[in-house]
């Protein structure tokens, strides 16, 4: 197995579980076209994917529909919604294993990286991390691909072999494929084992756990 000695994370469904969080801001955002959710839970779908793309998917928005509920969505994001999240029983463990060993960490997200890097600031992580690259707010590099080669580039990742992305939806895969870099999927997040497979992850792992002990026997410590 590689050593994996540069490690990039998707936040959401990865990091933290922001269901309660990106669900009541989705919701927010619908109300104001006239569309009343009462079950969250059918909004989980919204969690990875760029919001763009999800409003257009699920509820046939128009371009300038998709841009408006964006706006409405941030209106709740940005002043509760972030906060509404928790993070993942063993992620700061894990991360501080991983630095303790040398590793080098970042944060790869769909999301808008000003608000990737208040949340890791809300939850003191970080510290933990060499970079934190997301979209910008106009919607410019949303798609999980363009994210990871900025990511890439940005720090001098290019062409090494010893970069792994770890995300929980198809979109995380896909977007590592396309840089040609490993990728671990994790189940624990929103997507399940049908879809990383069918993606092409190059590892799948049930728990934070099996996460830790994956990154640590690619690295010998």
């Amino acid at each position: 197995m590689k050593k994996y000695t540069n490690i990039l994370f998707d936040l959401d469904g990865t990091l933290t579980d922001p269901k309660v969080g990106i669900t009541k801001s989705v919701a927010y955002a619908l109300k104001s076209f006239g569309i009343e959710v009462k079950d969250l839970d059918s909004l989980c779908k919204f969690i990875g994917p760029p919001l763009r793309v999800s409003f257009r998917d699920y509820y046939g928005f128009s371009e300038e529909e998709c841009n408006r509920a964006v706006e409405k969505y941030r209106e709740y994001f940005s002043e509760t919604g972030m906060f509404e999240n928790r993070v993942y029983p063993g992620i700061e463990e894990l991360l501080k294993s991983l630095k303790k060993n040398g590793r080098k960490l970042f944060v790869a997200t769909s999301k808008p990286t000003v608000f990737a890097v208040k949340i890791l600031e809300h939850f003191d992580l970080l510290r933990y991390f060499d970079d934190v690259s997301g979209s910008e707010l106009d919607g410019s590099r949303d798609r999980k691909g363009d994210v990871i080669r900025f990511a890439l580039q940005k720090n001098g990742l290019t062409g090494l072999t010893n970069v792994v992305m770890v995300g929980d939806r198809e979109h995380d895969v896909v977007g590592a494929k396309e840089n040609n870099i490993d990728v671990i999927g994790v189940l624990y997040g929103y997507g399940d084992r049908a879809e990383l497979e069918k993606a092409g992850a190059d590892y799948i792992v049930e728990n934070v756990e099996n996460l830790h002990s994956l990154l640590c026997r690619s690295g010998g410590s």
